[in-house]
């Protein structure tokens, strides 16, 4: 049985036309599908629903969810901050999905990735703040939305000894690519840090103990088989596998 690997997906929306007004739409960039399926897992595309039980009955058919990236930002209200200059657009229909999403699956258990805007969430989910705007808070950092492919890594990350991610990519720093304005600003609490760029900002963790939650803020699903790519979706998939019902 290939286990089955929930993936959430960005609002978009529809090119107005005469007659046809712009209307919101699903959408998610195919990498995600294609390293999960290359990875022995059944890649399913969620809906965007606003209700608890619903999102519950989705997680009771999942083997493992991953909370992907997208072009958009958390409401700051939502870890006891105000918005400032640079924060970027809401998406609250699809952050409150994500949040009864992550909950349903960290009640029951299951293996969650987070990617990039996905990893900022599971820190909020927890307890933990944000960066709003990276180039306004942290001027003298690394630029974190690389100009070039995001297909070619941008920069380093240090990976802590020891965790699970330097098992995963059996190696001790990573090239990855780098496409967020936002990052986690201080750690929730059940989190340890399990990757660092070379200014200091958390760029992995994973939760304590045994069970598979890990954040990565940069996009594996776009770096092939490179440490910091197909390793971590092999892992999630093999993960899933060893809980199937």
């Amino acid at each position: 049985m290939r286990p089955v690997i929930g993936l959430t997906p960005d609002e978009g929306t529809t090119t107005a036309r005469p007659g046809r007004p712009e209307r919101v739409r699903l959408e998610l960039a195919d990498a995600y599908v294609a390293a999960v399926d290359a990875s022995g897992g059944l890649p399913i595309i969620l809906p965007l629903l606003d209700d608890g039980a619903a999102c519950e009955a989705l997680v009771a058919r999942l083997d493992a969810l991953v909370l992907t990236g997208g072009g958009f930002d958390i409401d700051p209200a939502l870890y006891g901050d105000a918005p400032r200059e640079g924060l970027g657009p809401l998406k609250p229909r699809r952050t409150r999905c994500e949040w009864l999403l992550l909950e349903a699956a960290l009640r029951r258990g299951i293996p969650v990735l987070g990617v990039c805007g996905g990893m900022q969430l599971i820190n909020v989910v927890l307890g933990g703040t944000l960066h709003q705007d990276l180039p306004r808070e942290r001027p003298d950092g690394l630029e974190h939305q690389q100009p070039h492919d995001p297909a070619l890594p941008a920069h380093a990350v240090q990976l802590t000894v020891g965790s699970r991610l330097e098992r995963i990519c059996d190696a001790r720093q990573v090239e990855v690519n780098s496409t967020h304005h936002q990052a986690v600003q201080r750690l929730a609490e059940p989190l340890i840090v399990s990757g660092v760029s070379s200014d200091g900002l958390v760029e992995a963790f994973e939760l304590l103990g045994d069970r598979f939650v890990v954040g990565v803020q940069w996009h594996p699903e776009r770096l092939g088989d490179r440490p910091a790519g197909a390793p971590l979706w092999r892992a999630l998939v093999r993960a899933a596998r060893e809980g199937v019902r």
